[in-house]
C-alpha cells in the first residue's frame, strides 16, 4: 500500500473550492459528470458518473474533507483521502493526501490526482 502527498494551487477562494468539491450540481459542471455527493458524514458518494465512489467521513466547511474511497469489494485497510484547503494569495492552496493506495493502482491514481481531478477543477475556475 503506498501514500500519496500533494499541494495544488486552485485560483479561487476556499469557500467556492470547498463548495466545488461538496455541492453536487456544481462537481457535474466542473467535472463534464453525472456526481452524487451530499455534505453529510456517513453518506455515500460517487463522482465521474461511478468512476470514483467511497463514504463521506468528515467536513469542516471551507477547510476540510475527508472521505473512504473504494477500491473494490476486498478491502483489508481504508484508503482514505483528506482535502485541506488554505487561503493563498493566488487562490487556494489544496493539500492532498491519500493513504492506503493499493501498490497496483498507484500510478493510475496518481495521474488522475494530477491530470483529471485537480486539473478540472484548476481549468473550471481559470477560465
Amino acid at each position: 500500500m503506498k501514500e500519496f502527498k500533494k499541494y495544488y494551487i486552485v485560483p479561487a477562494p476556499p469557500e467556492d473550492i470547498y463548495k466545488a468539491l461538496t455541492f453536487e450540481p456544481t462537481i457535474q459542471l466542473w467535472t463534464g459528470d453525472k456526481a452524487e455527493m451530499k455534505e453529510e458524514v456517513g453518506s455515500e458518494f460517487s463522482l465521474w458518473d461511478g468512476s470514483i465512489v467511497g463514504k463521506n467521513l468528515e467536513f469542516e466547511e471551507g477547510k476540510k474533507i475527508v472521505q473512504h474511497w473504494y477500491f473494490g469489494e476486498d478491502e483489508t485497510e481504508q484508503s482514505i483521502v483528506t482535502i485541506k484547503l488554505h487561503a493563498d494569495k493566488q487562490g487556494t492552496s489544496v493539500e492532498l493526501k491519500q493513504t492506503n493506495i493499493p501498490d497496483e493502482a498507484y500510478e493510475d491514481m496518481v495521474d488522475g490526482w494530477n491530470n483529471y481531478y485537480f486539473k478540472s477543477l484548476i481549468d473550471f475556475y481559470e477560465d
